[in-house]
């Protein structure tokens, strides 16, 4: 008896423990590196989720149809760490949104930068994720 339940919580305590390795994947898992794209569009919604906030816009094609598009960014806390907020992104606005296409090509996009209107910048890549490094940076 002792023995079962040693194993059993032993064999929970394993799946416990690969739920976060499971659930999180690396930048090169899902995007590629080499098709590197860059949005303009309006936000439609901002999700402030673990493990990556997501920001939907809508883009406007030359043909005058809409294209909804969604953009990883970072974690919330590293978005926070530099200077994003919930609000920072309120739907209606306009941006421009630099980063890297989805492996399977649909409109899903890793974000590394977001430039407003006015030219202010906002990074909302997330650091040592496997991504690129900014050419700043080499």
């Amino acid at each position: 008896m002792r023995t079962k339940l040693g194993m059993a919580i032993t064999a929970m305590g394993l799946l416990m423990s690969a739920a976060p390795v499971w659930a999180h994947h690396a930048f090169a898992a899902e995007f590629d590196s080499t098709k590197p794209i860059k949005l303009q569009g309006t936000v439609t919604k901002m999700e402030w989720i673990n493990p990556h906030a997501w920001i939907h816009i809508d883009v406007k094609n030359p043909d005058g149809t809409v294209t909804s598009w969604m953009v990883e960014g970072g974690s919330p806390n590293t978005l926070l760490r530099n200077g994003f907020t919930k609000n920072s992104l309120p739907p209606g606005t306009e941006i421009v949104v630099d980063g890297y296409q989805s492996k399977d090509e649909s409109n899903k996009m890793n974000g590394r930068d977001i430039t407003f209107p006015d030219g202010r910048k906002l990074f909302v890549g997330s650091a040592g994720q496997g991504s690129p490094p900014d050419k700043s940076e080499k």
